[in-house]
């Protein structure tokens, strides 16, 4: 199959908020064309992501991070069978881990790195042990096979036995300011409510946050995403859009209320490489009055100076904008129909490579 890629691009301003924080409490942040920028790692955002696909995939669609593996096929070692106690239960589910390759040194704390496990993973485990599969073959097969669509964009990596990773067709950048940021003091005081003989603080502190127009970036490998979830592809892509403009890291959320959505979606599909576009804000922003109406036309000259001379134009490119474009990067339309547009033509795309 010919390669594919889905590139989404995103402007996003984000207002007095800690979204993505340091060992010392501060905004992160990163040197980019010799300027401070504000910064949100991409694991933060990854996450944020993952638990957005909650509203948007069903649950056995998705997989879970976690140490206790063992508690998982137990609770579908019970459900398949109910007759089975629960310590009986937790020794098969153990059994059944071991036979796939894992090691379980203490069901208390579970394994020893965090395991990204589809739920369909674990049900093929748990029905293998109930009828006395011998076969360790077969457990090692169920959990390769059946990936949540999670697992299949952000991949898995098992240090005990390489043969059950995940390779990512999924890639997030780091997001940073399009302009440069200095971090500000949020200087707090807090009272004692049953405490009325002193007008005395009983607590005093210090917030740092900072506000930014954010550029983010993400690129799928849909050919990959094919070999792992099949004809899912479309859903999958479509979903992962919307996760992207809706997610937002949930870091001091109670203190700035700071949800907010993307100025600018901008989505791409190529046959040639992925893209990203951030070398237009290499050059910090400048502006007195906002960053958001410069940004995007940046961006839109960055995409139209790199098409043709140094990478193929789009198969298909949708665009989402709340301010007016001039139809460089597409034609203006509501991010509804965005995603809609977005998962017809990768089926459209992906069946004429599998024709």
């Amino acid at each position: 199959m010919k390669k594919l890629y889905l590139d989404v691009h995103a402007l996003e301003t984000v207002p007095p908020s800690c979204v993505n924080r340091d060992d010392t409490g501060s905004p992160k942040s990163a040197i980019y064309g010799g300027k401070v920028r504000s910064r949100v790692s991409s694991q933060a955002w990854k996450k944020a992501i993952r638990e957005n696909f909650k509203k948007i995939f069903r649950e056995e669609d998705l997989g879970l991070r976690t140490k206790k593996i063992v508690e998982m096929v137990q609770k579908d070692i019970s459900k398949l069978d109910a007759s089975i106690d629960n310590e009986k239960a937790e020794k098969m589910a153990i059994k059944a881990l071991e036979n796939a390759g894992l090691k379980i040194k203490n069901v208390e704390s579970g394994t020893d790195a965090l395991m990204f496990m589809s739920r369909k993973q674990s049900e093929e485990l748990a029905r293998l042990i109930i009828v006395g599969e011998k076969d360790k073959k077969a457990f090692k097969k169920a959990l390769k096979e059946h990936p949540s669509f999670d697992m299949a964009l952000f991949g898995r990596m098992v240090a005990s036995d390489a043969e059950l990773n995940y390779d990512a067709c999924c890639q997030v950048s780091h997001a940073i300011s399009t302009h440069e940021v200095q971090t500000e003091y949020d200087y707090f005081t807090a009272v004692d409510d049953l405490d009325t003989n002193t007008a005395a603080s009983s607590h005093i502190g210090m917030n740092e946050f900072n506000s930014s127009t954010l550029y983010r970036y993400a690129t799928i490998d849909l050919t990959e995403l094919y070999k792992s979830v099949g004809l899912e592809v479309p859903k999958v892509a479509e979903g992962f859009v919307k996760a992207f403009v809706q997610s937002m890291p949930t870091g001091k959320e109670n203190s700035y209320a700071n949800r907010v959505l993307p100025c600018l979606v901008y989505v791409t599909i190529r046959s040639d490489l992925p893209l990203n576009l951030v070398g237009a804000f290499e050059n910090a922003v400048q502006s007195n009055a906002g960053y958001e109406e410069e940004s995007i036309r940046r961006l839109e000259k960055q995409a139209k100076n790199m098409y043709g001379l140094l990478a193929d134009q789009p198969v298909r490119s949708f665009v989402t904008c709340t301010h007016d474009i001039n139809g460089i990067l597409g034609e203006n339309e509501p991010l509804s129909k965005l995603l809609s547009d977005v998962g017809v033509a990768v089926q459209q795309l992906l069946e004429d490579e599998v024709a």
